[in-house]
């Protein structure tokens, strides 16, 4: 008798377990885009840390800054060039002591070394031939460059709380401007400044003054180009969004000088936290940042409708982010949904901190080898289009949905996270014309085109493992280094999407009719 009633509990106890299956309806409103995102919207950074960047008793930074980066690692080679022209923000904490050794605004080229008179405990540093190589080598893989200025050049600290005052000089930016031209390196965007705006971050100038020194840096920039078919857009300030001062430096520019309002996220504290697992798969907790999104649109509608908003350094978790968790699969959570959110606020840029280096980087620091984010930015950019639509259900907020019109080909493609660790969720996908999924699947299998589907999920069951399965496959290197080709697994367009718990889904369906996709 105990044998038996043991039996049936199992049977219950794996009926009970089966039913942790949510069906969810998913809507995509097609008739229009709600916003739109640049080509390039994902972004990768590299920045000047040098090996002595140490948080938290570790240094995790090694020979990844720009200053020891190994440019011709074939890995880094293959991954920046898998994008065809994944966009590079060239930049950092520390660009506001870099001194270009072109020309002759500098007379002197030191190195950077710790300094308890330099900001962040670090000297100044002027490069050269660094910069060359390293633009060369980009150029190689049809990257698109965003090149962070040194704002602070001939401007004077005024106060113990970092205040730094008097006019910026322009000598040494125009002579590297110059430089970059005359050697043919195509810049898309030159940035001034980082994290010098509101509060500031070891230092700061005030609105006013950063506005009126942008007028100066466009003219600059109008005059350097002005015999070239494209001229480079000027983004500013690179930093955390504040509303008065973002206002006031709007109003301060004026209309078409800045071209993209440039601000950092770190909304997942310090590297540090050891909440921060936790945090990533809060939704309620990820859902905070979306009213900084909301703010800064609110801002450009009313000070700035000529600029865009872009996300210009964003790493989840600051100093490095947590050696234990921003390199590993659980990360995705909080990186895609960002992708998913920002986008939707219609910001034209997201760049995530690091393309390699830190804890945070796409590229893992000494081996080089891709970490889970990496693939799933680089399907974000194969998949996913400019045009972004409104997406929701009425399912568990554990789900995220987000979807855009796909990238080079008809219908749309949904991205859907799935931040639970017990339920899975089988995900109807219907228009705004319909409201049943019986019906909008009839109409979306005319053409009788397969679902193209993407599942992300963790080496064995470990969302903190540093591998990823792609339809059930691990991401490996080929033997020659390259990114692995990823291939979709085909699907019947009737059947619901089924999405395991901790997991990523890319989702094209073909012949979802999107009139904002015509």
């Amino acid at each position: 008798m105990g044998v038996r009633i043991l039996v049936l509990s199992l049977v219950v106890f794996s009926e009970l377990f089966q039913t942790l299956a949510e069906d969810v309806i998913v809507k995509v409103e097609g008739m229009a885009s709600i916003a739109t995102t640049d080509d390039n919207f994902v972004c990768a950074t590299l920045d000047w840390w040098p090996s002595g960047k140490c948080n938290y008793g570790q240094c995790p930074w090694e020979k990844a800054g720009i200053l020891n980066l190994d440019l011709n690692n074939t890995i880094l080679f293959n991954a920046i060039k898998a994008f065809s022209s994944l966009r590079i923000r060239i930049g950092g904490s520390l660009q506001d002591q870099v001194l270009y050794n072109v020309g002759n605004a500098v007379k002197k080229c030191p190195h950077f070394k710790n300094s308890t008179d330099g900001l962040f405990g670090f000297s100044k540093v002027s490069l050269f031939h660094l910069v060359s190589s390293m633009l060369t080598s980009k150029e190689n893989t049809r990257a698109v460059t965003t090149f962070g200025l040194n704002a602070l050049f001939g401007r004077k600290k005024i106060s113990d709380d970092g205040l730094y005052g008097g006019n910026w000089n322009s000598k040494n930016a125009r002579d590297f401007i110059q430089y970059s031209i005359a050697k043919g390196y195509t810049i898309d965007s030159w940035e001034f400044g980082n994290e010098l705006c509101g509060t500031g971050v070891a230092a700061r100038v005030e609105a006013k003054q950063y506005g009126l020194d942008s007028i100066v840096l466009k003219g600059l920039l109008n005059e350097l180009y002005q015999n070239s078919t494209t001229k480079p857009k000027l983004v500013a300030p690179g930093g955390f969004y504040e509303k008065k001062w973002f206002s006031d430096f709007l109003q301060a520019s004026g209309p078409n000088v800045i071209d993209g309002i440039t601000h950092h996220i770190y909304n997942l504290g310090a590297g540090v936290d050891p909440n921060l697992i936790y945090k990533i798969q809060d939704p309620l907790y990820l859902d905070q940042i979306a009213q900084t999104y909301k703010d800064l649109e609110t801002t450009l509608k009313s000070f700035g409708p000529w600029s865009s908003a872009w996300v210009g350094e964003s790493g989840g978790a600051y100093n490095s982010g947590g050696k234990d968790v921003s390199h590993t699969f659980v990360d995705g959570f909080w990186y895609l949904d960002q992708l998913g959110m920002t986008s939707s606020f219609n910001h034209k840029v997201f760049c995530r901190q690091t393309l390699i280096g830190g804890n945070y980087g796409l590229l893992n620091t000494t081996s080089f080898i891709p970490n889970p984010d990496y693939y799933g930015a680089l399907l974000w950019h194969r998949l996913m289009g400019k045009n972004v639509l409104s997406t929701t259900h009425t399912g568990s907020p554990y789900l995220r949905a987000y979807s855009h019109c796909s990238r080079n080909k008809p219908g749309i493609t949904l991205l859907l996270i799935n931040m639970s660790n017990s339920t899975s969720f089988k995900v109807s996908v219907v228009g705004d014309e319909n409201l049943t999924p019986i019906i909008q699947e009839y109409q979306m299998t005319q053409g009788v085109q397969s679902r193209e589907e993407y599942h992300l999920t963790p080496k064995d069951g470990n969302i903190q493992s540093d591998v990823v399965l792609l339809n059930n496959s691990p991401l490996v290197l080929t033997e020659t280094l390259d990114i692995p080709v990823l291939n979709p697994t085909l699907t019947d367009p009737l059947s619901p999407i089924s999405i395991r718990p901790d997991s990523i889904v890319f989702a094209s369906l073909r012949d979802f009719h999107a009139p904002a996709c015509a």
